[in-house]
């Protein structure tokens, strides 16, 4: 069991970097089309849809890493700067991924591309933020199964 949980943490944490990645991505694909009055395209609409994937992803590892703590008794987020960062960490997940899908809905059912380009960037910058505050920047940048 003790590998099970090195290979979630390790996941979560790598998957971390690709939401930071594919984040950066659609914001530098979307906001330059807000004032650029050209089309919304198939390729501008694909980092947003990476990033929306990347974000689901990263919450059914992180709700399988909470129950699997959980169930050993394994303290979440040991060294925490409150003890209330669990919740906060959980909330924040789930909030940045539903800003996320709505980013990415809203920008495939716009009426008009300038509108598309604007729901892309602000529901992606919104979960940007949001990651951000949520993320345990007390713990490793990086780890590879390690505690």
């Amino acid at each position: 069991m003790a590998t099970l949980y090195l290979v979630l943490l390790t996941l979560h944490n790598l998957n971390r970097w690709v939401i930071l990645l594919t984040g950066l991505w659609a914001l530098a694909q979307t906001i330059p089309g807000l004032s650029s009055g050209r089309p919304f395209t198939p390729a501008d609409r694909r980092p947003v849809v990476a990033f929306m994937g990347s974000l689901h992803l990263q919450v059914v590892l992180g709700l399988l890493l909470f129950a699997f703590m959980g169930m050993q008794n394994i303290p979440v987020f040991a060294g925490a700067p409150r003890e209330s960062f669990q919740w906060e960490h959980l909330g924040l997940g789930v909030l940045a991924a539903v800003f996320a899908t709505l980013g990415s809905v809203q920008s495939r059912k716009a009426a008009s591309d300038p509108l598309k380009f604007r729901a892309a960037a602000l529901w992606t910058g919104l979960s940007m933020i949001v990651i951000l505050a949520g993320i345990p920047w007390w713990r490793p940048l990086l780890r590879f199964f390690t505690q």
